[in-house]
């Protein structure tokens, strides 16, 4: 098993009810092993040509290593608001900055790896940017600009080499990008 940093286990994250109010915290590992409903986010950054900007997670993060997924993703600090949150990973992760609107949120739950829970209230950001990324390779092993229609064949054709979350917002994703501004 892929092991949390001590600084990922000392990381607590918002636990909330069906509509987002939070109802407490708890350390993040505990809450993925209990399955604990919790808030997170997920940035997809496009460039000017549409494409999304995919990385691909670090080998020895401590779940979903290796999988291709959406620009970044993670979860508040409790008393952190999401969109700070999202900024603030976006550097973390990818080394980047762009301008990120919310878009639309969705509730999943899934079962991962050594016996890890999902069970998020996600909060989907887009961002259009054409600065390259600079990851950090604590992260991030690879990225990659892919058209959507692209990704879309992938993930039918090699569901499992991308995360979970990554597949079951990917319809609402596709829709809500046909029903944006162009960038």
């Amino acid at each position: 098993m892929n092991l949390m940093t001590e600084e990922e286990e000392e990381e607590e994250v918002i636990l909330v009810d069906e509509n987002d109010k939070p109802i407490g915290t708890m350390p993040k590992l505990a809450a993925h092993l209990a399955g604990k409903f919790h808030r997170a986010f997920s940035v997809f950054v496009f460039n000017s040509a549409g494409e999304l900007l995919l990385q691909q997670r670090a080998a020895d993060k401590y779940h979903s290593a290796g999988k291709w997924t959406n620009t970044c993703c993670s979860h508040p600090r409790p008393g952190e608001l999401t969109a700070d949150a999202a900024n603030r990973r976006l550097q973390e992760e990818m080394g980047m900055e762009c301008e990120l609107s919310p878009v639309f949120s969705f509730s999943y739950t899934a079962e991962l790896e050594n016996g890890l829970i999902e069970n998020e209230y996600d909060h989907v950001y887009f961002g259009s940017t054409d600065t390259l990324p600079v990851p950090n390779p604590e992260e991030v092993a690879a990225f990659q600009y892919i058209s959507m229609e692209a990704l879309e064949h992938r993930l039918q054709q090699d569901p499992t080499a991308y995360t979970e979350w990554l597949k079951i917002c990917f319809d609402q994703v596709m829709e809500h990008k046909k029903n944006r501004i162009k960038f």
